[in-house]
């Protein structure tokens, strides 16, 4: 599972069978600070209720995604599983000054 933040939405005039009624959405995945970016942005299907600037957690599980969309038979390969309630970053300096 991986941190991301939702940018956006995606809009399919063409969907594979398996992606009707499922909502997509752009994350931008994001490195353990939960700021900087950390590659480029994903599609992934959304199984919990996402909107744009949640923070979310993706998974590139198979066995999740074909249970989101129902189907063994998907292209399917990141699925949001999870929002974020609070993001707490700390930088490298806060960890040791805590000890």
């Amino acid at each position: 599972m991986q941190l991301a933040r939702v940018v956006g939405t995606a809009t399919a005039t063409v969907k594979h069978p398996s992606l009707i009624h499922q909502r997509l959405l752009v994350v931008q995945p994001l490195k353990a600070d939960g700021i900087e970016a950390d590659g480029y942005p994903l599609l992934a299907v959304d199984g919990v209720g996402a909107r744009r600037a949640d923070h979310v957690m993706i998974t590139s599980d198979g066995r999740g995604a074909r249970e989101l969309v129902g189907t063994d038979r998907t292209p399917v390969r990141w699925s949001i599983v999870a929002i974020s309630d609070e993001l707490e970053t700390r930088t490298r300096s806060d960890r040791l000054s805590s000890r």
